[in-house]
């Protein structure tokens, strides 16, 4: 076994799966309540760049607050799914095959 030249391609991978990271950045995820009313943006790296209220949200904060917590947890889950599904092709693609490790990044 070729221990340097896999600590090597080890190296390499922690590397494309940092540029990813920072690729992700760039990547948005739309989500938005079913009726319109609030529009959140947010990167696949679930960080929050925009948000839209429509004004009759304002007038009751508990049906605000509801809707928040719906639509932050919807576009958390999508842009989750988009990050996972990215980091887990640069994972599988460059990895190489290590005996006991077949089940780490499943």
């Amino acid at each position: 076994m070729d221990l340097m030249g896999m600590m090597g391609k080890l190296k390499e991978t922690q590397n494309k799966i940092e540029e990813t990271k920072k690729r992700l950045d760039s990547v948005l995820v739309d989500e938005q309540s079913t009726d319109g009313l609030l529009k959140i943006t947010m990167t696949a790296n679930r960080k929050v760049k925009s948000m839209t209220i429509a004004d009759e949200l304002l007038e009751d904060k508990e049906q605000l607050e509801d809707y928040l917590i719906l639509v932050m947890n919807k576009a958390i889950e999508k842009a989750s799914k988009v990050n996972d599904a990215e980091l887990d092709a640069v994972a599988k693609m460059d990895m190489p095959m290590i005996p006991g490790m077949e089940n780490m990044f499943k």
